[in-house]
């Protein structure tokens, strides 16, 4: 398949991303992780290492993300049971975890969003880290 000469900007692409998801603030992002939600952060351990992680949430690294999460593959978690999960990615500042939230969405995975700000802004609200 051969892609059309357009060119366009990253952040035209990420706004394009974004008219596809319902983003999710870090409140509602914890609301939704205790009714059943999957928060999934996809930051390199570096981060993860540094500023904490989120109790609860699965890591999972960005370059293994589809793979772990489609119900269909032979190397998904134990957690990716089925199309009507409803995950919310987790990146370092809410950039990355927009273009993968769509990516989910791709594989079938229609609930798929992402959390805006991403961990940064997570832990500016006060929630949980360790």
């Amino acid at each position: 398949m051969t892609m059309g000469t357009t060119k366009r900007s990253v952040d035209e692409l990420l706004a394009e991303a974004r008219e596809e998801l319902d983003r999710l603030e870090p409140l509602d992002a914890a609301a939704a992780q205790v009714q059943g939600a999957l928060l999934v952060d996809i930051r390199y351990a570096a981060l993860r290492e540094r500023d904490g992680t989120i109790p609860g949430a699965l890591i999972v690294e960005r370059n293994e993300l589809e793979w772990r999460l489609d119900p269909q593959c032979d190397h998904r978690l134990p957690e990716a049971t089925h199309h009507d999960l409803r995950v919310v990615v987790v990146c370092n500042e809410g950039y990355a975890s927009s273009f993968a939230a769509v990516s989910l969405r791709q594989l079938g995975l229609a609930r798929a969003t992402d959390l805006i700000g991403g961990f940064q802004a997570w832990r500016a609200a006060g929630l949980p880290v360790r």
